[in-house]
């Protein structure tokens, strides 16, 4: 009796441990079944949403005036949102797109999706830390860029330090307005 009552209760402690070590790795590796980034937070992965942004921008010339729109958070993840203002006419938005696709391939992110629309183009990537990025054309020819982050530690998002590249807006967003002589020139890329 008193051997299956030690074997009953080591079976029990190695179940208990089991369930405990299963919980730790979950909670390090997986959350709401998307993978956790080490040792990051809302806030740090909300940092290199914003610089993947950035980088990209940045790569753009002659730049674009751009506005910083909505940040969404989910249980363990968010997504940062940015318009950009500059008019990318139809004949130029090739161009725009391909510099943008070869930004991101130059920093290692995987293509995952190019959509070839005439009136909505978008192309769809991953950064090698499991960051979402892409860039979309909508209403009116109006660029967007979002940046989707991995599963990471809860916390509070602070909005961007960086100011907006051109004008702010109160209130919604307005259609692309900002003529650029390159960007919005009516004839294809020579």
């Amino acid at each position: 009796m008193k051997r299956m009552t030690r074997t009953g209760r080591m079976a029990c402690a190695l179940v208990a441990a089991s369930a405990l070590l299963a919980g730790c790795g979950l909670a390090d590796d997986k959350k709401d079944g998307g993978a956790v980034v080490a040792g990051m937070n809302m806030q740090g992965a909300a940092e290199r949403a914003d610089a993947m942004f950035y980088a990209t921008v940045g790569a753009i010339k002659p730049e674009i005036e751009w506005v910083h729109d909505t940040t969404t958070t989910g249980s363990c993840d968010l997504t940062r949102y940015w318009t950009v203002m500059t008019v990318i006419s139809e004949q130029r938005r090739g161009g725009f797109l391909g510099v943008v696709e070869r930004t991101w391939k130059a920093s290692d992110y995987r293509i995952k999706t190019v959509k070839p629309s005439k009136d909505r183009p978008a192309i769809y990537a991953t950064s090698p830390d499991g960051f979402g990025i892409s860039v979309l054309f909508g209403h009116d020819g109006q660029a967007f860029f979002e940046v989707t982050t991995p599963c990471v530690g809860e916390s509070k998002v602070a909005a961007p330090t960086k100011v907006a590249h051109g004008r702010t807006y109160e209130g919604d967003i307005p259609t692309p307005n900002v003529r650029s002589d390159f960007w919005s020139a009516p004839t294809p890329l020579p």
